[in-house]
Parts: C-alpha cells; structure tokens; sequence
C-alpha cells in the first residue's frame, strides 16, 4: 500500500488541453441554449458542469505551473543590520534564512527532476510573474543548480526555538559555499540577544568581522567589542589564558590540551608532570603562573624556583639564622657521590649544599609535597628531561615569542604597554564580545595552539560555571574551520557545555579534515556525535556527504513502469496489444548525496530540533548598506 498520493509536476500541463475542450464544450452547449434546440434546464445545467469541470482543470494546470515556476532557483539576497534585527523580534528564536520544511514530497520531486533536463520544463518570465516570483532568479553565472531550492515554491523565514541549539551545531561545506555568511548571521542574532559571545576565526574575514563590529555598534556599550590578533597585537588587548583557575593542576592539563593530539601518552604525561611542577612552585611562592614563567623554567631549569622554595622553606622552619648553621656548608665535590654532582651549569655549590641539607636532615614527615616534587625533577638527568619535555618545549615557545608572548603573558606593571588586560572570566562577567583571529594562513601552528590553550581556558571557566550553579550568562562560542583547533577541552565542551550554559556552534570543510587532526575517522565521529544540530552547504567531499545524507535519513520514493506490448496471431488481421503501470515504493535518501554537491552559494540543508530536515538559503548580511530594503519574498 502507498504511503502517500503519487504526482508528477514535470510534464506538460495536459489538463491545460482538457480545460480548452470544457470551454469548448461550454460555449456549444450555451448556443445550443440560447438557439433554444436544449430545454433551459437541461441546457443549462449542462454549460455549468462544463464550467465546472473547465475549472478544476485550469486550476490542476496552474498547479503545475506554479511548481515548475520555482525552478529558476532565486538569486542571492542582501539584507542590512536593520532588516535582520526586524526579521528577529523573538530572542528566544534563531532565523535561519528564508526557506521551507524538507518533506517526503520534495525528495519525491527531487528524484523525478534528476531524470530529465530541468530547463526542458521551465516556464517563461511572465509566467513567473503572473504568480508574483521575484523577476530575478538564479543567474548562470552563480555556482550550482538552481531547481534543487524550487521543488518548492513557496518559501518562508525560517525560525527554530533557542533552547533547540543547546546540543551544538555544526555547519560543514565546501569552500566558499557561504560558511562564513552563516556564521554572520548567527554571530549578529547572538549580539542581539545579549549573549556573551566569543569568536574564533582562523582567516580574520574582514566581512565576518565588519558585521560583528556593526552588531556591537547597534546594541551594545561601545566597550563591549573586543579584538585579539597576533598580527596586529598593538591593536587589541591582551588575554592571560592562565589567569582563572581553581586547583593549579588546571593549568598543567590547559597546556597539555596544547599538544597534537597524536603526542604519545608517556610523553604527554612527562610533559603535564613537568608544567605541573613548576606551576605548584610558583604558587607556593605566591607568584602569579603565566605562559613566559613556565617556558623559562621549563626551558632553562627549575634552580631559581626550587632556591626560592628551600629559602622560603627553611627561613619557616630553621628560623631566619639558618644560612649560618655549620650543617649548611657547601657539599664535598667527590664526583663518586653521585647525589653532589651538578644537574647542569646553572647549579651553584649553595643550592647543592641546600638540597642535600633538606634530603638528609630534614625529617621526612616535615617534608613538602611542592619542594619534594622540585628536588625529584632537579635530580633528574637533564638529557632525558629535555628528550621527555621536547614535544612541549616548541608548543611553549610559540606562544611566549616576541609580541605575541607580551600579549598572552601581560605584565600589568609594564608601563609602556597600555592596552587592556582581560581574561576569559572578564569576557564573560562584562558580557563582552571576543573576537580571536588566529592568522592561521601563514603560521597554522601558531594559530592552533592559540585556539587551543583559549578552548581549554573557556572549558575551565565553564566547569567552574557548572560547579557554582546559579543564573548563567548565555555563552555563544563559534568556531570557525573546527578541524584545526579541535582538542580534548573543546570536546569537552560540546559534551557538556549546556549544563554550563555554552552554546557553540563549529564549522568545517570536511571530516577528513578532522579525522587527520584527531587520527582517525572513528574519532572525527565520537566528536560530531556531541553535536546535535547540523546545516550542511555545498559539500564535494564523499566521506562528508556520506556523513550529511546519513544524519538526514531515508523516506519513501515512488517508481512508476510503465510497459507497453503489441503482436498479431497466426490469423491474417488478428492483433492485440496492452499497456501496462506499475507503481512501486522503495526507501532511498531524503536527500541524494550528490545533490550536497550542487548546492548553490549560501543554500543548504540542515537537520535541527531532533531531526526536523529543512531546505534554505542564507541572505548575505551587509554591514555597509544603510537602507533597510529587502528583496521581496514568497
């Protein structure tokens, strides 16, 4: 049994042919009547059920016709700040583009439509006009097929509730597809609604950021919009990822986070242990841990914090006359003790004399976690440390380089420097909105590692955001070309973000971009299952559309065979002939996988609220036009 009613709109309009026979026939029965050949009754009942039946027809016909009208597609749409603010005046909705909801119906069409050549059953301009269509479709000198957005012609603004975007969303298409146009107009919407919001762009789009610019401009303080690019730091401000914290251990795991992923799980530890160790020094010594002091020590040894630490130690416990006891002489240089050989050539006799006093006359149960912790990397062979430390060491040294290291590690005494300091708990108190461009064209690996270590700071501030309670600021984080920046903090996030009240939305090319950061394919879909929501552009790669058609589903299609057969028997004049239909059901993809391949710029298909499949077109939000028009829409 079918599930639904068979159509065929990609044909001629035969009852256009059957409504002019009716008219016809009206016409010859009205003269019959008034010639008064037919009684009045009968005559005219006769021309009304002609009529009548002319009607239906000219109405089936121009059913047809106002189907195939759409197939022109509609060419790209602008819409300034101002129109966008009157296409959203519920907070608690997003608009996403003008459009309609993808049912069964419309991948029926769609599977008809790929038999034939769609232009052989396009109707002409005044067609279109004559049922109000905007005079201007999809031209031939944009990208993509036009019909796939006309197999239906009425479209819509397209709204879904806030709360459905909790889960995450992911936006993936090709380049140039209109990622970037997606993002503005979610990133405005956000603006709008007031939320915290916090963007990293690894191109700095100046488009992107010009809109995100006029959004703050129109609805927020003049101070709310703040920049970040390690290009250009003398123009933005200067963010301390380490700043908030609640265990010191946070900071170790922040940097870890850093890391490639592929980093082998040994070294990955040694490289946690040694962080850890000289951020648990340095807060013991009441002394700030920032990105320049971890390198520094880490780099060039941990003797100026573990002489500090023993000082600090020893001066609590021995009292302030302690460097003039007889015990804290320098120790013998028998090159047979092993445990009085120096580490390295920064190691001065004092601080082996020091060391050797806390190991051997300090008791045990008097001992240090923090200093015992520092003795034990002291010791260690310095050769095999710097093997264990080597994948972290160039990690760090990225970020505490040149201007860039002045601006992840601000110096709030420095007087020269005058631009602001924040930190991600500032962001968020102050309601702020962030824009971190990561300039990942020519120095990718310096733009990952920025994005990381921020990913892993919001990941911390959202934790602590969780284990507080109470009323939450909404945080939208966008993340544009996911694949680069992707790691375990931000996993972490689309996991359990909306406990913590993050809404985030990430974009990317495809997912063997991800698998390749993440290692393999299984992985890039443990991370894309955290993400609940999903826009799909014009998407080329197969893996990716594979991916697409698979969230979206299947649904029945219709199959109409038709069979036709002629013969004549052993009789001379004997003939017989038949025809046959045959209408069959079968499951197939709601949306074939090479239509994503089509697509036009700024169209695509999305699967939100938990499933509900819709079919749209972004307008492109200009942020230098001034005039509120907008082109007219069905």
């Amino acid at each position: 049994m079918l599930t639904r009613r068979f159509e065929m709109p990609w044909r001629p309009a035969y009852e256009l042919r059957a409504a002019a026979v009716w008219m016809a026939a009206l016409l010859f029965f009205i003269l019959q009547w008034h010639s008064a050949r037919l009684p009045n009754i009968l005559g005219s009942s006769l021309a009304c059920l002609c009529f009548l039946l002319a009607v239906i027809r000219v109405r089936q016909a121009l059913k047809i016709y106002f189907i195939r009208s759409s197939l022109s597609g509609r060419a790209m749409q602008r819409i300034t700040p101002r129109a966008l603010r009157g296409l959203c005046p519920d907070p608690q909705s997003v608009f996403l583009g003008f459009g309609f909801e993808w049912l069964p119906v419309h991948s029926q069409r769609m599977y008809e439509l790929q038999k034939i050549d769609y232009r052989s059953v396009e109707v002409p301009s005044l067609v279109r006009r004559l049922f109000d269509f905007e005079a201007h479709p999809q031209g031939n000198e944009e990208i993509g097929a036009p019909y796939i957005h006309g197999v239906e012609p009425i479209e819509v603004p397209i709204y879904r509730p806030l709360p459905n975007f909790e889960g995450g969303t992911l936006v993936v298409g090709t380049t140039q597809s209109g990622k970037g146009v997606c993002l503005s107009m979610l990133i405005a919407q956000a603006i709008y609604r007031g939320d915290v919001v916090i963007i990293f762009d690894p191109k700095n789009s100046e488009r992107l950021k010009r809109n995100v610019v006029r959004a703050c401009e129109d609805t927020r303080e003049s101070d709310a919009f703040l920049d970040f690019h390690p290009a250009f730091p003398e123009k933005g401000v200067r963010l301390d990822p380490l700043f908030s914290w609640q265990k010191p251990t946070e900071l170790a795991s922040r940097i870890q986070s850093i890391m490639p992923p592929d980093t082998s799980g040994s070294f990955a530890s040694f490289g946690w242990d040694a962080v850890n160790v000289v951020v648990q020094a340095l807060v013991e010594l009441e002394d700030r841990p920032n990105l320049r002091k971890i390198a520094r020590y880490i780099e060039g040894g941990i003797e100026p914090i573990l002489d500090a630490a023993l000082k600090r130690f020893f001066d609590a416990h021995l009292g302030p006359g302690w460097a003039e006891m007889g015990e804290m002489e320098r120790p013998n240089k028998d090159a047979s003790d092993a445990k009085h050989r120096r580490p390295s050539d920064r190691t001065t006799s004092e601080l082996l004399a020091r060391v050797s006093y806390y190991e051997q006359h300090i008791p045990a149960q008097a001992h240090t976690k923090v200093i015992d912790s520092l003795v034990r990397t002291f010791r260690h062979n310095r050769e095999h440390y710097q093997k264990i430390t080597a994948n972290l060491l160039p990690i760090l040294s990225m970020l505490t380089s040149g201007d860039l290291g002045r601006s992840l590690s601000p110096d709030p005494f420095d007087p020269i420097d005058v631009r602001p300091i924040m930190n991600i708990d500032k962001v968020i108190s102050g309601g702020h909105v962030l824009y971190i461009a990561l300039d990942s064209l020519p120095d990718p690996a310096v733009a990952s590692a920025i994005a990381a270590i921020f990913i892993a700071d919001l990941a911390a501030a959202v934790g602590m955001r969780y284990n507080l309670g109470g009323v939450k600021r909404r945080i939208s984080l966008f993340v544009d070309e996911v694949s680069n920046v992707i790691n375990v903090p931000l996993i972490e996030i689309l996991n359990k973000g909306a406990e913590g009240g993050i809404y985030t939305t990430c974009a990317m090319q495809t997912i063997a971009d991800l698998a390749s950061r993440l290692g393999n394919q299984d992985r890039a879909r443990q991370a894309l299952g955290n993400l609940n929501n999903l826009l799909a552009l014009r998407t080329k790669d197969r893996m990716t559309q594979d991916f697409v058609v698979e969230t979206f589903g299947k649904t029945s299609i219709h199959t109409l065979q038709l069979g036709i057969s002629s013969g004549s028997d052993a009789h001379l004049g004997d003939f017989s002939s038949s025809i046959q239909s045959r209408l069959t059901e079968a499951r197939e993809e709601i949306v074939p996988s090479e239509i994503l391949g089509r697509l036009p710029n700024l169209q695509y298909f999305a699967s939100v609220s938990g499933g509900r499949l819709l079919k749209g077109r972004f307008p492109i939000l200009d942020a230098d036009r001034h005039s509120s028009h907008t082109a007219p829409l069905r």
